[in-house]
């Protein structure tokens, strides 16, 4: 006689929730200002107005756009305004910072935007650990923060193997 396979995790009335699905889909691109400066040491107001002015700027359309200064020079801060109105109508989103920070600053506005805490509330939650996209500690942590005040408790990992997080009392 063959004895029925029950499945406990799916019994276990535990949320998981994959990071992964609030991921920004699009290119990431850095634009380094260093190209604009006279000999990689000076901006001069009047050549960079005119580049920004005339340079194309549909090639950066739906892309996410960090804007980093790779040369030993004093960038007024200006500048990287000037860069950010220009690119705004085409990038999906512009940062300041490297690649790392455009990361957290896209993925923070898309769980932000996307993840809504009163679908988990009452819940207990497992919060994917391991994927194909990497994941962020920022990403991490701000799901904490959205998920905290809502869920039953917080749990990292699998089912099999989840990390205790977080418990109401």
């Amino acid at each position: 006689m063959e004895k029925e396979i029950i499945n406990k995790v799916a019994n276990s009335g535990l949320v998981n929730l994959d990071l992964a699905d609030y991921y920004p889909k699009g290119e990431r691109v850095v634009y380094d200002i260093k190209q604009n400066l006279w000999q990689e040491f000076v901006l001069k107001e009047k050549d960079f107005r005119q580049f920004v002015k005339e340079n194309d700027w549909s090639i950066y359309q739906d892309k996410y756009v960090a804007l980093v200064n790779s040369a030993d020079a004093i960038i007024p801060p200006w500048a990287f305004m000037v860069l950010t109105n220009a690119l705004a109508p085409f990038a999906k989103e512009v940062v300041s910072g490297d690649l790392e920070t455009l990361e957290t600053v896209i993925f923070t506005n898309s769980l932000e935007k996307n993840l809504n805490p009163a679908d988990f509330a009452d819940q207990r939650v497992i919060i994917k650990g391991c994927g194909e996209i990497p994941i962020s500690q920022s990403a991490y942590t701000k799901a904490v923060n959205l998920l905290k005040p809502v869920v039953k408790s917080l749990m990292y990992g699998e089912a099999c193997s989840a990390v205790p997080v977080y418990k109401r009392k």
